[in-house]
């Protein structure tokens, strides 16, 4: 719901006459005694207050809150919010949900920093009628309310709001007739307007939220290796190569069009071809062996383009309704020139040697790493700071960070505020794949989006309990994960061993549970070869240039093309936290649906997890989220055949062969809805 406008002005009225005294015992009396009614247990209060919580401008806002106080008396509540920088408030309405449990939305029009609290406070109007009803209906007389409700009524608002009322009132000839207008909706409304907020109570603090562009919690992101966009196994791919790519991407659907670093590469122990220790002549190296003599961070490889180039990337991109995302990958090859420039940024060894990123059993000797203390406070932190802004400055608002959490949590924090105070609709991606408690934090320090444990989630049971953690704890109103399929550092156990029908599997379960998700180039043509026993590529362009054939038999381009066309169609899917899980009796058949009220969007979706097997369930249509009983008849749209039909009651049943389509998803036309 939008605002109602300014905060109600009317001054709040109190029980008793305030004392005249400056005994400190007496003024805590007072202030206790104005702040009557117990407002609690705020939803979208992140640890009391400390980070702020997360919003999507034009989005409702949705702030839930225990409110209750003594005694019957009927209460009213409200949530009030502003733009930081403002001093007036907004306000919207707040409805009991349950047991005190109160629920209100705001929708905020531009992004940055608000704040917003909740006020409650005791309608003694309202309480009038509830009770003069009650004695209506027990046939007692109410000579003595009429009189108490015209005095309430009188008391509330000036001479122009009341006119109507009053002049009503004073037409009264008897009791009934006064009654009537003390019940009648036109009273109602004034007082819920105009009326006194007896015992008007505050939360105790005021708390803020961080508001986000759209992209932030619906995007499709397709990352590729501009070196590999040649065609010529002889050169090196440039950036004119990967414009050249661009007409691809769009057509696919994708929106976000992301990039592993594409700075100069060092050449002391640069690494061969599959992660070799030894490059041969000729050989790359990886990309994250960030700097040479030819430039660190703000720097592009010499043999990709120049900065010219990439700003007519940017460009060409935004013409085909894509937008560019550069790793931020905080390391250095030991050529980088911030070594000699500013060798207090780094570990040194006893004997004066620089100290590699060891990881044992992983070898890094192509990678030293910066400290965050000692010397290199504030150096480092404003470097750094300076090469977001860099980009920035060149058309690159969305940054997928490297390892972040082996980075100081004050750092990020720092830089994060730093690049949002000037450009608010930046949005930096957590590549953490690490500890619960760890990754939460990254998003409380300000990550717009973050990596998940999605990849390894494949069991019924266990995408249930994961994505039920993700849209219904705590971890909702500041964590969007983003779910990426594969990445150039992790070929998944699941796509190794599935072939194409678990490429398509993992493809929907992707893109339709989640808002944002992610695909590493060669997924559509379902690459998975590993290298044995291990979760990565076999010759992976992270150490060669390769050559792609995205024709190849097999491949899965219709189906992406098909969800990222689902996706921008139906709202339903931009609804992350609208995810709710049915029964389908298969422990391979994931059932699932996502809703958008507003827009009449309801979607349901089958897949079969098991890549080798036609699997069959029988399932229960949610009719009840409609209002309907078990026997009722619903209209169905076949999303992928366009067709439409009936489903009569709620028990059917589904079959899903994988090498012909291992997914069905169905949209639910409710009784009164427009088809579409």
């Amino acid at each position: 719901m939008r605002s109602t406008g300014k905060v109600h002005t009317k001054p709040a009225v109190s029980d008793a006459a305030p004392l005249a005294t400056t005994d400190p015992s007496i003024a805590r009396i007072e202030a206790l005694a104005a702040n009557r009614i117990a407002i609690e247990n705020i939803s979208t209060e992140i640890d009391g207050g400390r980070f702020p919580a997360k919003a999507i401008a034009g989005e409702d806002f949705v702030v839930e809150a225990d409110i209750f106080g003594d005694g019957h008396d009927t209460i009213k509540a409200a949530l009030v919010y502003r733009r930081a920088a403002d001093s007036e408030w907004a306000e919207a309405p707040m409805s009991l949900v349950e047991n005190d449990r109160w629920r209100g939305a705001a929708i905020f029009d531009e992004i940055g920093t608000w704040q917003f609290g909740v006020i409650a406070w005791r309608d003694l109007f309202a309480t009038w009628r509830e009770e003069v009803r009650k004695k209506i209906a027990a046939n007692q007389r109410i000579s003595l309310e009429l009189t108490e409700g015209r005095r309430i009524l009188e008391a509330a608002g000036d001479a122009r709001s009341l006119a109507a009322v009053s002049r009503r009132l004073a037409a009264a000839a008897n009791e009934d007739e006064l009654l009537a207008v003390l019940l009648s909706d036109e009273a109602r409304d004034l007082m819920d307007s105009a009326g006194p907020r007896t015992n008007l109570s505050r939360y105790i603090q005021v708390l803020d939220v961080w508001v986000d562009r759209p992209q932030a919690a619906f995007s499709a992101w397709y990352e590729l290796m501009p070196r590999s966009q040649t065609e010529d196994p002889s050169r090196h791919g440039t950036l004119d190569d990967v414009i050249k790519r661009l007409p691809y991407v769009r057509d696919l659907g994708f929106d976000v069009l992301y990039f592993p670093p594409i700075h100069p590469i060092g050449t002391t122990n640069r690494k061969g071809r599959n992660n070799s220790l030894t490059a041969r002549p000729g050989e790359p190296g990886s990309p994250y062996a960030i700097g040479s003599h030819e430039g660190g961070h703000d720097a592009i490889h010499p043999e990709l383009g120049t900065i010219g180039d990439f700003e007519r990337l940017v460009q060409a991109a935004r013409e085909h309704g894509l937008e560019i995302a550069l790793d931020f990958a905080i390391q250095c090859s030991p050529d980088h020139p911030w070594i000699k420039e500013h060798p207090e940024w780094f570990d040194w060894r006893p004997d004066g040697t620089i100290k590699f990123a060891e990881n044992p059993p992983k070898k890094y000797e192509d990678i030293v790493n910066v400290h965050f203390y000692r010397g290199a406070i504030p150096g480092l932190w404003l470097a750094l700071r300076d090469v977001v802004l860099f980009w920035i400055e060149h058309g690159v608002k969305i940054f997928r960070v490297d390892n972040p959490h082996t980075k100081p949590f004050p750092f990020w924090e720092w830089l994060i505020e730093e690049v949002r105070s000037r450009h608010p609709d930046t949005i930096f991606l957590a590549e953490a794949f690490t500890r619960p408690k760890v990754m939460k934090r990254l998003a409380k320090l300000g990550f717009t989006q973050s990596y998940s444990y999605f990849t390894w989630r494949n069991l019924k049971a266990e995408l249930e309990e994961y994505l039920i953690e993700l849209t219904q704890d705590d971890s909702r109103h500041v964590m969007r994960p983003n779910f990426f399929v594969n990445t150039p550092d992790i070929n998944p156990l699941f796509l190794q061993q599935s072939g194409r029908p678990g490429f398509r599997t993992r493809l929907v379960l992707a893109a339709t549970l989640a808002g944002n998700y992610g695909v590493y180039n060669g997924f559509e043509i379902c690459e998975a070869t590993a290298v044995p026993g291990k979760e990565e590529y076999l010759d992976s362009e992270k150490y060669q240039i390769r050559i792609w054939d995205m024709n190849r038999r097999g491949h899965i381009r219709d189906d992406i093309v098909l969800i990222n066309r689902l996706r921008r169609e139906h709202p339903a899917l931009r609804r992350f936290e609208s995810l709710r899980f049915y029964n389908a009796w298969n422990d391979n058949i994931l059932y699932y649906g996502k809703s958008d009220a507003k827009a009449q969007s309801f979607l349901l979706f089958h897949v079969n997890l098991d890549p080798h097997n036609a699997q069959e369930a029988d399932f229960e249509v949610p009719l009840w989220e409609f209002g309907l009983p078990d026997e009722a008849s619903i209209e169905v749209e076949d999303l992928l055949h366009g067709n439409h039909f009936t489903w009569h009651g709620k028990s059917h049943r589904i079959r899903l062969d994988p090498h012909e389509r291992p997914y069905a998803i169905w949209r639910l036309y409710p009784p009164g809805a427009p088809r579409s």
